[in-house]
């Protein structure tokens, strides 16, 4: 269960189309509950924060592309909250039409991230790449376009869903290609003290003093901290970055994390708990 509702009963919104990315890792791990697709990440955000859906699956980070940065502008001040994570190793395939081949394709469609992450294929068969809004609407344009002409890189579940040919499997240059997902709730469920690893995420803003960056963090190197992730954005349009994202391994409860966040509050302000989750397996 998450919270109060058995997760069977739950709904999951999703960016995308069925047999994208975010709704493979639905099915993979809640598999009773419901995967609903949404056309953009605010109608992801605006589908749980009007009860409409009860939980979020969000990319936030990618080992080759980096953050997804829509998230992190909108996770902040979203009231949602991290309950959990999920890593995905991403693989997508080379699509088309039956009567397709790799002699009759000359267009690839898929979403602007998966192209970048296909290169090699691209240029090795020539293509010329059209950027769809996803991957998995990309299989299913090519489908309705009914054209030999035409192919989508998109995850394997897609060929299926959208009865396409697979031309060619794994297809993406880098074999360690990931995407880490979290799971979002309105509800803050903060995962047990003592269970097994524990991931803290949170969000502040430093004071506008000398060195206060350097000052807020040394508190996690004196306590002994693992910080996994610190990252600055712009806020209210300035070109100065006073808001961080940061991610630690411990529970806050823990004595040392405690004793951290309590140093941290000296040089910040704004200091927001955004989850307390259990750690992927992953991580290692």
């Amino acid at each position: 269960m998450f919270g109060d509702y058995p997760l069977r009963m739950a709904r999951i919104a999703y960016q995308g189309e069925p047999g994208a990315n975010s709704d493979m890792v639905c099915r993979r791990h809640y598999p009773d509950a419901e995967a609903v697709p949404c056309a953009s990440f605010e109608d992801v955000f605006a589908a749980v924060t009007s009860g409409d859906c009860d939980l979020a699956m969000i990319p936030i980070d990618n080992s080759i592309a980096g953050r997804v940065a829509d998230i992190h502008h909108f996770l902040p001040d979203s009231g949602l909250h991290i309950i959990a994570e999920h890593f995905l190793r991403i693989q997508f395939t080379l699509m088309a039409t039956a009567d397709a081949s790799l002699d009759t394709i000359k267009t690839v469609h898929s979403h602007v991230h998966a192209l970048g992450q296909c290169r090699k294929i691209i240029r090795e068969l020539g293509l010329t790449p059209i950027i769809s809004g996803d991957t998995a609407g990309a299989a299913r344009e090519v489908a309705e376009a009914a054209d030999p002409r035409q192919a989508a890189i998109s995850p394997p579940l897609a060929a299926d869903i959208y009865g396409l040919k697979i031309l060619r499997d794994d297809v993406e240059d880098e074999d360690h290609n990931t995407t880490r997902f979290v799971v979002l709730s309105p509800e803050f469920i903060a995962a047990p003290q003592g269970r097994g690893p524990v991931v803290t995420s949170f969000v502040f803003n430093v004071r506008n003093l000398p060195a206060a960056l350097y000052k807020a963090l040394g508190g996690f190197a004196t306590n002994g901290i693992n910080m996994t992730k610190l990252e600055s954005y712009m806020v209210g349009g300035h070109f100065t970055a006073t808001q961080f994202l940061a991610e630690v391994d411990g529970h806050p409860d823990d004595p040392d994390l405690k004793r951290a966040l309590e140093e941290l509050t000296f040089f910040t302000t704004d200091i927001k708990i955004l989850g307390v989750y259990p750690a992927d397996p992953f991580r290692g």
